[in-house]
């Protein structure tokens, strides 16, 4: 029994399914020497290569938590000036799981394993996400609870999250949900501009480096990623 190709790339650490249904849309994907469709198989012996270049299996995976400066991109694109691939100059192919703006800072993980990532940003496993905001007036009394109820943006009504108030323009917020922009989306929703938005949390992944220093998760960290994942 084969393995779909998206899945393979997944597997053997290239890239998520999401990149792999790319990259074989554009023709870059072959096995053994023809050009791979969507829903193809890749069997035991068969030749992968993507743009001219053998894909070879591996299990040696990598996870690591980065803490992404603010004018950094995060795509895999080195075309695209400042990006994340680039800005970590890391000696393995490793791409990043969800994104965090290029005006934002704060945690991001990296990892060379495409199954993780797939079972990460899946929205409906809810897998909270903290950041730390400062905004540019004063925060109203009753702020904290309009952002926890739901803000219609996007035409959508954002799902309930926590926000406590840190300070008159600081708030903490957990959401389960990834939205493009969507914290900023929602403060303007109220009349409000974000100064700075950093991500500290992701699942049981806290942000404990510098600013643009990294570090690979711990076995323990990783066991417990593992059961939230199960969950």
């Amino acid at each position: 029994m084969g393995t779909r190709i998206n899945k393979y790339l997944s597997e053997v650490g290239y890239c998520s399914r999401r990149g792999a249904d790319r990259l074989i849309e554009q023709s870059k994907v072959k096995i053994n020497g023809k050009i791979a469709s969507l829903g193809d198989q890749v069997e035991n012996n068969d030749q992968v290569s993507v743009n001219g270049v053998d894909i070879k299996p591996h299990n040696d995976f990598v996870y690591i938590a980065l803490n992404k400066p603010l004018g950094i991109t995060s795509t895999t694109d080195r075309n695209i000036k400042g990006n994340i691939v680039d800005f970590m100059k890391y000696p393995r192919r490793i791409f990043h799981i969800g994104r965090l703006d290029k005006d934002s800072e704060g945690l991001i993980l990296m990892t060379n394993d495409g199954d993780i990532v797939n079972e990460i940003l899946r929205s409906e496993n809810a897998h909270e996400k903290e950041y730390i905001v400062v905004v540019d007036h004063v925060l109203t009394s009753d702020f904290a609870n309009k952002m926890a109820s739901g803000v219609p943006i996007l035409n959508t009504i954002t799902k309930p999250c926590l926000v406590e108030k840190l300070g008159s323009k600081e708030f903490k917020i957990i959401l389960t949900e990834g939205m493009n922009r969507q914290i900023r989306r929602m403060c303007e929703y109220f009349g409000y501009n974000v100064v700075s938005l950093k991500r500290v949390r992701i699942m049981n992944i806290k942000l404990d480096v510098p600013v643009g220093k990294y570090r690979e998760l711990t076995q323990n960290e990783m066991k417990t990623l593992m059961q939230l994942l199960k969950k």
